[in-house]
């Protein structure tokens, strides 16, 4: 009996532990593990690359159920409509709020790159050139949103292709009436359990937020942004400016909601953007947030926020108008008001077509700075000084990204009469 009693005095403290623990709300532990991170990565410095693998289980836990969450709750999403017209006025609403507030990020983007100057004195004697991707025209990318194969097209993780797919399904489940509905019951199923999988996989959120964080504060930590301060600090100003001040009239003039609430209850959304830096891997949290924080039906968090993962891109159009600002400063072109007006345009164009994982809005430079005279030896090279520090400027950019996702669909629920407010208003449960 004496030698069991050490471990049943062991027992009680971690029972008390663990009950503590889960009772405190996921958002809080969440930002636990943030700040511990950064403290680990600072204590640990290049150590900290041996934490890097649970932040990498843990974004390959996200993102094994994008794929199957966008198809299943889109389709489900798209038959639940009442009316077939209704998918149409969705549709065009959503397309309208993102690609106007991609504009919007890469005019702040573009002002604040005039006003601070961050590319003045910046010397690239020495950067070796980045190799860059050719660029995709524009019917090879339409093309491609029509899948040859549905199933490869899952497998492979194309989104577009994927979102088309589930599109089509759920249209014709939705005009099929009666006899569709076993199958969508089964896609409702289905959207019921995957969230609850997503559920699941969030409580293991702190940890891996805890490793990426320190991963990235050991490897390249606060000195990766001295020799690029200004433009470190235009990132961070753009990226506070749309989320809170962009978003925030969103919610106010458009979904007439009041904003504390909404920026209360989607930190667990944008914990994830921020430690994963991927849209793609954020997309099974926000639909969660979507549904049980702010009140947004199942039929619009599920339209509005998969076409999100791929068509808004927020953060990615104020960094590069802004990278596009810093391009002319360094190799010394003067920009006229009309250079401004062209480069919002091709970077709102462009970012539509952002690949929605880390450092993918770097490699759409050619096509914008192509159109102030820059060819793509000077964009490897602007390209070549950016990468090795752009992982955490790329942390900070993939949260406009999300908090524009959800502030559209808070905005679009709201004009269609699919927003819970009392739920919107209120704490969630934890």
């Amino acid at each position: 009996m004496s030698s069991l009693a050490p471990s049943a005095g062991l027992a009680r403290p971690v029972r008390i532990v663990t009950r503590l623990w889960f009772a405190t709300p996921l958002w809080r532990r969440i930002l636990l593990g943030l700040g511990l991170g950064v403290l680990a990565g600072l204590v640990l410095g290049e150590r900290a690359q041996d934490l890097k693998w649970i932040g990498d289980l843990f974004v390959r836990l996200i993102r094994m159920l994008v794929t199957p969450l966008v198809f299943v709750t889109v389709a489900a999403g798209v038959s639940a409509m009442s009316d077939p017209a209704r998918l149409g006025a969705v549709g065009l609403k959503t397309m309208v709020l993102y690609f106007g507030l991609m504009l919007v990020g890469a005019a702040v983007g573009l002002g604040l790159g005039a006003l601070i100057q961050p590319g003045a004195d910046v010397d690239l004697a020495g950067v070796a050139p980045a190799p860059l991707a050719d660029a995709q025209d524009l019917a090879a990318v339409l093309a491609d949103i029509v899948p040859l194969n549905p199933i490869a097209a899952m497998a492979e993780g194309d989104i577009l292709a994927v979102i088309f797919f589930a599109l089509l399904i759920g249209a014709a489940l939705l005009v099929t009436g009666e006899d569709g509905r076993p199958l969508q019951k089964v896609l409702e199923s289905g959207s019921a359990v995957l969230l609850r999988v997503v559920q699941f996989v969030m409580e293991l959120a702190p940890f891996g937020v805890f490793a990426l964080i320190a991963w990235v504060m050991g490897t390249s930590g606060p000195s990766a942004f001295v020799s690029v301060l200004r433009l470190s600090f235009c990132v961070v100003v753009g990226a506070a400016f749309q989320t809170f001040i962009v978003h925030g009239a969103v919610l106010r003039l458009l979904a007439r909601t009041p904003v504390l609430p909404f920026y209360r209850d989607i930190v667990d959304a944008v914990a994830v953007a921020f430690s994963t830096s991927s849209s793609a891997a954020t997309l099974p949290v926000a639909l969660r947030v979507a549904q049980r924080n702010l009140g947004v039906s199942p039929a619009i968090a599920s339209t509005v926020l998969p076409l999100g993962v791929t068509l808004s891109m927020d953060g990615a159009a104020l960094y590069v108008g802004l990278l596009a600002a810093f391009s002319a400063q360094v190799f010394g072109v003067a920009l006229g008001p009309a250079d401004y007006l062209a480069i919002m345009a091709v970077t709102a164009m462009v970012a539509l077509g952002a690949a929605p994982v880390p450092s993918a809005s770097l490699f759409l430079l050619a096509a914008v700075l192509s159109v102030i005279g820059l060819g793509p030896e000077q964009t490897a090279l602007i390209v070549g000084f950016i990468l090795p520090f752009d992982r955490p400027l790329d942390m900070i950019r993939t949260v406009p990204n999300c908090t524009s996702d959800l502030a559209v669909a808070v905005a679009v629920a709201r004009m269609e009469g699919e927003l819970d407010f009392t739920a919107y208003k209120e704490r969630p449960l934890e």
